[in-house]
Parts: structure tokens; sequence; C-alpha cells
């Protein structure tokens, strides 16, 4: 090689002072918080199972220390498949560092995961606490929202109430077929074989029937409408482009540096019935009192509504236009029905009333609804019928909900700037860690299966992102005297360093102001 070049080492001369595994990482480099952040997690209040117990082979367990460590640097780092996390364990400078040169199997790696889920869900809330510790989530204003993210399942191992029901129509119709056929060669004495369109062979058919059957048979069992034969909890969801085998993952996310502040898995494709119970779960984590909490229109609900108010949370979600149909067709829509409180009634365009019937609706999900109806002489002779009802209905009848007033109260609100304003803001506050999450960081998938385990693979999931978050806000170098602080327990004095360092780091954009409200720095101070 010409000597104009750098000459690298021989690679098999010996080294008198071979250089440690610590030089080749530097002090600032975030696998060193990593570590610093597992070594003071008390591990055994969090749930981690005990790995002390010797493996089958004779060899001492893994700490579970060790296996939090690998897997938060691997998600970090876009590593999720067990066999990939293994390969790097031994290839990997950083990793070899953090784990002080242990290489623990692929599976050892992946029935972690698979067995601590709910230890899992306790290290996301404990991080959420910590970063609540430091002033970095207030909870005043929270948003709300979910996305489909795939499961480990194949939609070609699923199985449908409503194909199956038509396919055995299908199979049933291809049987009588053949019987038909069978009957035409026997009194035109031809063989099978000459006949044309010939249905598949019988038995092939019996037996298939029998396969739907069962299937059919196991979807009652189960109580359920489908079912994939991979991940018995997963469920099929539509999205515009394509449908997919997925779980509605769903997450809480403060106002403040967006900061993720709880979150869940849920097997419905829709979001109607998540309103309260994340919203329970943010209170229950932050030990908040009252909680304003902001969602998109997927998840209005009557019924969600009122338990927000029951439970001193103020809910933001804009209420569908249902009406906006009949306006479009000429028609009249309830909102052009007044509600009488004093005579508990509706009063109608024309001026007339629509009194309550005594016995009320019940329906399935247990709503309670009282109908409210004109007289069938006033109505047929009403100048504006036309307006009002289709040809054939004889009269007015309007159904009003036993907790009607609350969603009243609701639309007034909504009504408001200030309302209006804070549906203004939810998309940037909640869909900015869903865009992060599987465009960025590629978390589109969940590897394990299952909703137990897919829950702690989410919370895992949520936890690295915020993880990531606070690295990005606050720097190695103070989130290490952070560590140090916590390990001394005391974290008055790195509050305000850490609210000045974020102040001055983004002092041209709007946390500047958020953090002099927060914690009533002086403005002198931050310059």
């Amino acid at each position: 090689m010409s000597d104009n070049y750098k000459q690298g080492l021989n690679r098999k001369q010996q080294l008198l002072f071979p250089p440690s595994l610590d030089e080749y990482v530097d002090n600032d480099n975030p696998v060193r918080v990593i570590d610093g952040y597992v070594d003071i997690l008390d591990l055994s209040s969090l749930g981690f199972k005990n790995l002390s117990k010797a493996s089958n082979d004779g060899q001492p367990a893994y700490h579970p220390n060790l296996i939090i460590k690998i897997y938060i640097y691997s998600y970090l780092n876009k590593i999720r498949s067990s066999r990939a996390i293994e390969k790097e364990c031994k290839r990997n400078i950083e990793l070899m560092w953090l784990t002080q040169g242990l290489t623990p199997s692929y599976k050892t790696i992946s029935n972690f995961r698979k067995n601590n889920y709910k230890a899992l869900k306790q290290l996301f809330k404990e991080f959420v606490l910590l970063c609540k510790n430091i002033n970095l989530i207030d909870g005043n204003l929270v948003a709300v929202d979910g996305a489909y993210l795939r499961a480990n399942a194949s939609k070609n191992r699923l199985i449908m109430k409503k194909s199956l029901q038509k396919d055995l129509i299908e199979i049933d119709s291809q049987i009588c077929e053949y019987l038909k056929v069978l009957e035409f060669s026997d009194k035109e004495k031809q063989p099978l074989n000459l006949i044309s369109k010939l249905p598949k062979d019988l038995r092939k058919l019996k037996y298939k029937k029998e396969e739907l059957a069962n299937d059919l048979k196991l979807l009652d069992n189960l109580g359920k409408t489908q079912h994939n034969r991979t991940d018995k909890d997963a469920a099929l969801m539509r999205k515009p482009a394509h449908h997919l085998m997925a779980y509605n993952s769903q997450i809480v996310v403060d106002d403040t540096f967006k900061f993720i502040v709880a979150t869940d898995i849920s097997t419905s494709s829709t979001d109607q019935d998540q309103l309260h119970k994340m919203a329970m779960q943010t209170k229950d984590i932050l030990e908040k009192s009252y909680l304003t909490i902001v969602a998109d229109k997927g998840y209005n609900s009557s019924i969600e509504i009122k338990k927000c108010v029951d439970d001193n949370i103020n809910p933001i979600v804009p209420l569908s236009n249902k009406q906006q149909t009949q306006k479009d067709k000429g028609k009249f829509s309830r909102e052009a029905f007044v509600y009488d409180k004093d005579s508990d009634s509706y009063i109608c365009p024309n001026n007339k009333k629509l009194t309550k019937r005594e016995a009320p609706q019940i329906r399935d999900n247990g709503k309670v609804n009282y109908v409210y109806s004109g007289a069938s002489a006033i109505c047929k002779s009403c100048p504006i019928k036309d307006k009002c009802l289709p040809t054939k209905t004889p009269y007015k009848s309007i159904f009003r909900w036993e907790h009607e007033n609350i969603i009243e109260q609701h639309s007034v609100k909504m009504q408001t700037d200030e309302a209006k304003a804070i549906i203004k803001k939810r998309g940037s506050i909640v869909e900015h860690p869903f865009g992060t999450i599987k465009r960025n960081l590629g978390w589109d998938h969940f590897l394990v299966r299952g909703k137990n385990k897919v829950s702690g693979e989410n919370a895992l999931i949520m936890f690295t992102y915020n993880f990531k978050r606070l690295l990005n806000l606050i720097g190695v170098t103070l989130f290490q005297k952070l560590l140090i602080a916590l390990k001394d327990g005391n974290i008055r004095d790195i509050r305000e360093e850490i609210a000045l360092y974020i102040a001055n780091s983004l002092q041209n954009s709007v946390y500047f102001f958020k953090i002099y409200f927060i914690f009533g720095v002086r403005g002198e101070k931050l310059k």
C-alpha cells in the first residue's frame, strides 16, 4: 500500500496496552444514560420476575436489569427482533459495553418480553411519574388518540361469521347441483365424465361443509363474529386503502412537552368506548382530581361523555353532525324541534307539541330513551308535513335519552371559543407521537401475540418514545445529572436547572412561555 495514505493497525500484531471497552464509548453516549437509569430502578417493586434461578443447563440466569437495558437500547435503535438483538449483542460495541460482554440467547430475550407484560406497563408508568416529578408533565390539558398497529397474525388465518355463512350457502348449492347431475346421468345413462360443468367431488364438498360448520360452531362457542387462529385477540380493522389484522393502540399525550402519559390497547376498531377509560387511567397515573381531555369525533359517545362528567373529567369532543343529511334534503333536522323543560315536551316547527309516552325504550347497551310523539290527526293535516315526515309515516317521533341534558350542556360548551381553540390544538398535541412511532422509529406492528403480551410490548414502545423524548429535550449530560439527583434523593435543584436548560434551548418557541408560567422563572434569567 502506498505511503501517501494512512496506515491501519496490523490485525495480527498484539498490543502491549489494548484499549478497554469503556474507551470505545464516549462520555456523552446515550447508552450511559440507559445503564444509569435502569440501575436506579427497583425491579422487584415494578413486578419483574425473578430470574436468579439457574437455567436448565446449570448456568446462572441473566439479571432482569440486563435484559431491560438491552431492550431499551434496541428499541431506541429500531432493533426489535429477538434474533437481531442477539446478533447485535455479539458485534455492537455499545451493546457489548452495556451488557459487559454477556450475550443472552434470542429465546431468553424473547421470553423476557412475553413473560413481563405487567412489569413493562409499570415501567412505563414509573417513567411518566419521573417526568411529572421534574415538572415536564402538568396534566392540565391532555389529548387522546388511537392508531392501528399490525398484529403478528395473517388475514389468511381469519375466520368470519358472515363469510362462513355465505360459504355454507355456496357449498349447499354446489352439493345440490352435484346431486342433480347424478340424477340426470342415471336417467340419460351417460357417464359422469361426459357431462360438462360437473361440480367438485361430492366427498370434498361434504368435507368442506363440515369444516365450515365446525368453524361456525367455534365462533358461536366463543361468542365472537371473527377469530384469528394465529392470534385469537387480534381483530380485522379497516382502513381506506386496505384491511389488516391489528390492535387499536390508544395513547394520551400531555400538552406541555408531548410526553405520553397513558396508553392501552383495544381489540375494537372504533374509539367510541375508549374516552372514559383512557381519561381515568390518566387521572390515576397523574393523581389529578380534575382533568381536561380533548379528542376527535371518533370518540363521540353520549355514554362516555356522561361517565367523564360524573368522574370530574372535562371532555372536549366535537359532536358529529348526524342531521346534515336531513338538511341537505330540505327536511327539518332534530335541532328544529325545541325541548320545553317545563312541559316535558318538544315543540315542532309548526308550533305543535310532541308529548312524552309513558313506556321508555331500552336499547341493548342499557341506554334508556323516552319517546315523544305528535298526534296523528295533527301531523296528517300539517301544511309543512313534506319537510318533516316520509310519505307513509303517520306522525313525528323523537327519542330523548334520560341524560340528554348532559349532552345539551356539552353541545353548548363545544360552541365556545375556548373549546374551539382546544379542538384546533388537538392535532399538534397527539398526532406527533404516533407519527414519530410509526414513521420515524418504524414501530408500526407488534411482534408478540395475545392481548396481554401485546399490551406489554405496547407499553415498552411508548416508554421508549418517552425516553427518547426526554433525551432530546434535556441532553445526555443533564440526564446523567438527573440520575445522580434521583439516586441521592434530592431533585429539587435539578428541576430548576432542567427548566432553565429547556427554556434557553427553546427560547424562540412556545415552550419558552410554558416554562415561564410553570416554574415562575424570571425572564432576565433565561437570557
